[in-house]
């Protein structure tokens, strides 16, 4: 499935005032950045854009701010970008207003500046309409490459797109098309893995997935209401009841595509210093919580996945955030990282461990946008690439 947007590439930049909304909700701690991918993702497109003579008008928000709300500012952002571009990146005191725009009709070509956070305006949530329109006036034309927020319509990421010329950017470019081969012309076999807590946040992606790959592996805290559903005992672990039919039903008509962890670990509390046993995954005792799949599981699942030759993961094995509970989803990146094929994170929780373990690096192509990929995965149209302009 070719590109069916607009991109940078499709249009001349020189002596053009742009408004590029990215994504630069990153991670801080004390105000200072522990992760910055989403941000040098960002680079190939702003370079772009400068190299082509335009004058840059960055926005993004950070957060969930209830108005101005200081330690949402995107000040730490616009110094790290002043480093990676090698430019002064001043951040302008707010995103609308008379000042931001004095200071947006200034720019000269092959300058930039970082507006503050839209999500300090209600408006921008709202996608109200004077509110965008507020941001359309101070550019000509507009550039998305914020896919972490494309599936919301809000008024920096859709309303602006019907306002000015609107083409995507190199980011956004990237990850659809990693996403949108997986989905219609994927290499096979074709293998997908879902972890996470809840079977309900994953039905649709299932749906969707199923008819699809070849393999659908489920682990996770989803995968106990299968293990119940198929009749196995699942102690205290993670149930979603009301789910329990739609997973029997699953494993009825489709048991041939799916795996399910054959072992779990368990342990009577989630602690970074539990006692921990390996037991089958049908039988857990009462008042025991499975917290991880286990090691006959991770050498099943990793050699359906190093034999794929499309994998798209979302969502970890287990509680990977602490040490008794890592090796499931350590041995699925693992897999991940020495698999042949195209490899693909879908964000959130999967793309926090594929870092963590170090394999970031060895795998095709990791999502920068969580709920995003999930919702592309699903078959859902994200409103901020449907408002922009088709080839």
């Amino acid at each position: 499935m070719a590109f069916q947007k607009q991109t940078v590439r499709d249009r001349s930049w020189s002596g053009v005032k742009t408004l590029v909304r990215c994504d630069f909700n990153v991670p801080l701690e004390n105000g200072v950045i522990t992760d910055d991918r989403r941000i040098t993702e960002a680079l190939p497109t702003i370079r772009f854009l400068l190299e082509n003579g335009a004058s840059v008008i960055l926005c993004s928000h950070l957060g969930r701010p209830k108005g101005v709300t200081p330690e949402f500012s995107l000040a730490p952002v616009a110094a790290r970008l002043t480093e990676l571009l090698g430019m002064p990146v001043p951040l302008l005191l707010d995103c609308v207003g008379p000042e931001v725009a004095a200071a947006c009709a200034a720019l000269e070509p092959g300058q930039v500046v970082l507006l503050e956070n839209v999500r300090f305006h209600a408006e921008e949530e709202k996608n109200d309409p004077a509110f965008a329109a507020s941001l359309a006036s101070l550019a000509q034309a507009y550039v998305n490459d914020a896919f972490g927020t494309a599936h919301r319509a809000h008024a920096s990421t859709e309303g602006v797109a019907h306002l000015l010329p609107a083409v995507a950017g190199f980011l956004i470019e990237k990850e659809l098309a990693y996403l949108g081969k997986a989905l219609t012309d994927p290499a096979r076999p074709f293998v997908a893995i879902l972890g996470g807590a809840k079977v309900k946040d994953k039905i649709a992606v299932i749906d969707s997935l199923l008819p699809k790959v070849d393999h659908l592996i489920i682990g996770g805290g989803m995968a106990f209401t299968f293990i119940k559903a198929a009749g196995g005992q699942i102690g205290g672990s993670l149930l979603d009841e009301t789910n329990l039919a739609y997973a029997a039903d699953l494993l009825k008509n489709h048991g041939e595509k799916l795996l399910l962890p054959t072992d779990v670990v368990i342990a009577s509390e989630v602690s970074p210093t539990a006692s921990t046993s390996v037991v089958p995954s049908g039988e857990i005792p009462e008042g025991m919580l499975g917290l991880d799949i286990g090691p006959v599981s991770i050498a099943r699942f990793g050699e359906v996945v190093r034999a794929a030759h499309t994998i798209v993961w979302n969502g970890p094995m287990g509680v990977f955030e602490m040490g008794p509970f890592e090796a499931g989803t350590r041995g699925v990146a693992q897999a991940l990282a020495d698999a042949e094929g195209t490899t693909i994170v879908g964000g959130g929780d999967s793309a926090a461990a594929i870092d963590k373990f170090g394999f970031s690096d060895d795998v095709s192509h990791v999502s920068t946008g969580g709920g995003a990929s999930l919702e592309f995965l699903e078959g859902k149209v994200l409103p901020g690439i449907a408002a922009l302009l088709d080839k």
